[in-house]
């Protein structure tokens, strides 16, 4: 068993403690991490690309976004996403809908089989994860879970605010609004 915690523990406090040794660590980490992601998504039924997931599960996230904002979104060129939506309509996973506002827009639209792909996909990602997860010891997996809450709140902490403040200069980003709450 590993503690990384304990003070016998080399990697515990040691110079591979700073937060370049940690960033490669974890650098590997996310790369098995998506090693992992790939094939369990390449195990179900219907073998999708990432590119075409990451549009599916935009669009989950954003239904009836338009081909433009999805381009946005997925930081590609209009005429790739439109090509995108034509296989991913072509294979009965997307369907494009006259906007119910405006008759020129379009709003894109997951079907039920996209919405069962991506079920599946997410179920066949779970459980790969899971399988990794059971192997280690349960401390490290409450360490690893610590480890992660505390990566994303610090994440949280200094990503950017609407008002463009990065939230690292020790205000709340609140000034002028009124208060908390904007009001």
């Amino acid at each position: 068993m590993t503690d990384l915690g304990a003070p016998g523990d080399p990697r515990a406090r040691g110079p591979g403690d700073g937060p370049e040794a940690v960033a490669s660590w974890i650098a590997d980490a996310v790369d098995s991490l998506t090693d992992l992601w790939s094939v369990a998504a390449q195990e179900a039924s219907l073998r999708l690309s990432p590119h075409q997931l990451r549009a599916l599960r935009t669009v989950e996230a954003t239904p009836g976004l338009n081909v433009t904002a999805l381009a946005d979104e997925l930081d590609i060129g209009l005429p790739t996403a439109s090509r995108l939506c034509d296989r991913l309509a072509a294979a009965g996973l997307l369907e494009r809908a006259p906007h119910p506002g405006t008759r020129r827009e379009v709003q894109l639209l997951l079907t039920s089989h996209g919405r069962h792909v991506l079920s599946e996909v997410a179920g066949r990602r779970t459980e790969a994860l899971a399988t990794a997860l059971a192997a280690m010891e349960p401390a490290e997996r409450v360490a690893l879970s610590r480890g992660l809450r505390g990566f994303l709140s610090a994440r949280e902490a200094a990503a950017p605010h609407p008002d463009g403040t990065d939230g690292t200069d020790g205000t709340d980003g609140t000034e002028g609004t009124g208060g908390a709450d904007g009001q």
